[in-house]
């Protein structure tokens, strides 16, 4: 077709289309919501996408339109599949009848994850195949090849790129845009999809038996290769290889890994050509293992032995420190980089006029004493308010802050969760904490989007994916409907009553609920709704530096003075806040 600069999601979505998928759903989770955004606004090829509520819903769907012979692609990112890790299991048992691939994408170095876990282990557990692409190219190509091998096996794929897979910029040839459509249809066969212990007993024996032939393939594809060059080598995989290609000197032999399961005599002929072998890989030393089980007489170095870092993202700096520690020469040397003195950090904070900020104001001026469990989203950012407390996953804000109050802590416990994290997997939280009498109040902070990872909709939003519109679900109403009998909305930018809706929950008992209800800031301004902004008035001003402790970044300084730059979103939380009345509306002084 052509070949196009893309952005390494630009070009698996693309590859997708070429593959003539037919159903698409996910979970929005960076580096992996490009895919779908991608493929949810694209008028090329005619088909079914969708964001699901959560992963494993996502998972569940996508799985049935693969049984019904259509070929389907679910995307996440790596904790995502935790999410989905049941179905996930068991759907290498009952196998498909159309091609199925799981885009899990993982995020060495966690740049906007809670763990840098690999899913390399999620697909040796269930036993299926999973492909590890090196490079922009080789993500489009893997994918594009994956629903045909799920085809030829029976199995869902796995795909795994990484983040800088997923957001780097390269060519990609692109293939034509596949004109084949199936017709869904759903056969009957309850010895393959009802998974009773009877049927699970052979499904199991047969899954193994698949095992043999899926190694040999994976070589016979090209996804795994070596070339021999001299009496050392370097086993690598994923975008580490890449890095590996860019610094390794010519007389060293190399095998890339880019497909699992590992065909074990394949590896093993290449390493025992070998005296010494390093394996480069980014997170857990799955190829490692399996270079070490295999290894008569070679030395083998690696993460297992201290010569490869465990944790993080590698660079070709990282992997010519580790050829010069294995005892190899590397083609580049890299200088050691010098922190830049005078430099203040720049941690990322929450947007100008973003209505989590008085959200947080509020919630600590009232619950002074009170521990905050968080959640997933922009609002873990009130980390920087001494608003967050705890943050572990999807969903937990409630149910941790439901342990906490239940475990006999006196203090008030004040939780927030976003309305896309409270829809995922908030509300069964809500629903035990309610039922087992946890005392503590549930902050749902709703900004009408799935805002942080690149404002997709959600069934709290009014449209879908393909922006047909939907009805809207009430939050309210799924509140009140678990069992919350006091359940207050309220628009975080009107200060008084917020401050005033925090008071009186603080003297109720049992769960009560706080709906903070206003668009993202970014979302509104897309929309065309515009505030007129703030300014200060030096005459009235004192100094006394409220306004600062509110911590927008529409405030600035000079010395001890305060003005309002351009970036102010008119929200007017910051005149409320003014003991002075010195902050104003443009034009009212």
């Amino acid at each position: 077709m052509a070949v196009r600069y893309l952005l390494g999601n630009e070009g698996i979505a693309h590859a997708c289309l070429e593959a003539n998928i037919d159903f698409a759903s996910g979970y929005p989770g960076t580096p992996s919501s490009e895919v779908i955004d991608v493929l949810r606004v694209q008028k090329e090829r005619p088909f079914t996408v969708e964001w699901s509520t959560n992963e494993k819903v996502a998972f569940e769907n996508a799985l049935a339109a693969a049984w019904c012979g259509v070929r389907a692609l679910c995307t996440m990112k790596h904790v995502g599949l935790n999410v989905a890790a049941d179905p996930l299991m068991t759907s290498a048992y009952t196998g498909v009848t159309g091609g199925f691939v799981i885009l899990s994408a993982d995020d060495p170095f966690a740049h906007s994850s809670q763990n840098e876990q690999d899913t390399r282990r999620y697909a040796n557990f269930a036993r299926l195949p999973c492909l590890d692409p090196s490079s922009v190219q080789e993500a489009h190509d893997m994918i594009r090849d994956a629903f045909t091998l799920s085809e030829e096996f029976g199995l869902p794929v796995i795909f795994r790129p990484t983040t800088r897979i997923c957001h780097s910029k390269g060519d990609v040839d692109l293939g034509e845009i596949g004109t084949e459509h199936r017709t869904a249809e759903f056969r009957r066969d309850p010895k393959q999809y009802v998974v009773i212990p009877a049927h699970t007993r052979v499904l199991h024996k047969k899954l193994n038996e698949k095992q043999p032939a899926l190694k040999k393939r994976l070589v016979e594809l090209g996804y795994n290769r070596h070339t021999v060059r001299g009496r050392t080598a370097v086993v690598t995989s994923g975008v580490a290889a890449a890095y590996v290609q860019e610094v390794l000197a010519g007389d060293v032999s190399l095998a890339i890994v880019g497909a699992y399961p590992i065909d074990e005599e394949w590896l093993r002929e290449f390493v025992d050509r070998h005296d010494k072998v390093l394996v480069v890989e980014e997170l857990d030393p799955v190829v490692e293992e399996v270079v070490r089980q295999v290894a008569t007489k070679t030395e083998v170095f690696g993460k297992m032995d201290g010569t490869v870092p465990y944790e993080g993202e590698f660079t070709p700096a990282t992997v010519a420190a580790a050829l010069e520690a294995a005892g190899m020469s590397a083609t580049v040397t890299f200088p050691q980089a010098a922190p830049v003195p005078g430099v203040p950090p720049r941690p990322p904070i929450l947007c100008a006029g973003c209505m989590h900020r008085p959200t947080f104001y509020a919630m600590k001026k009232v619950f002074r004493d009170g521990i905050f469990p968080s959640d997933i989203g922009c609002y873990t950012l009130g980390l920087q308010l001494g608003a967050v407390d705890t943050t572990i996953c999807m969903g937990a804000s409630i149910t941790v802050g439901s342990g906490i109050a239940r475990a006999g802590e006196e203090r008030p416990v004040v939780c927030t969760i976003g309305d896309s994290t409270f829809l995922h997997t908030g509300i069964p939280g809500l629903l035990n904490a309610v039922y087992n009498g946890a005392e503590m109040v549930v902050v749902i902070l709703d900004n009408r989007i799935t805002a942080m990872t690149g404002h997709q909709p959600n069934p709290n939003t009014g449209v879908t994916a393909t922006g047909e519109e939907s009805t809207p679900i009430s939050l309210d109403a799924i509140c009140r409907s678990c069992g919350v009998s006091w359940v207050e909305t309220v628009d975080p930018y009107d200060l008084p009553v917020l401050l005033d809706t925090f008071r009186r929950a603080k003297e109720r008992r049992g769960v009560r609920v706080i709906i903070a209800k206003q668009p993202c800031v970014i979302a509104a301004r897309k929309g065309g709704i515009r505030r007129k902004a703030y300014e200060v008035d030096l005459e009235r001003c004192t100094g006394c530096g409220a306004c600062r402790l509110f911590g927008c970044p529409a405030i600035a300084f000079a010395e001890k003075n305060p003005t309002i730059t351009e970036l102010c979103a008119g929200c007017g939380v910051c005149a409320d806040i003014c003991p002075s009345g010195a902050i104003v509306m443009e034009g009212r002084r």
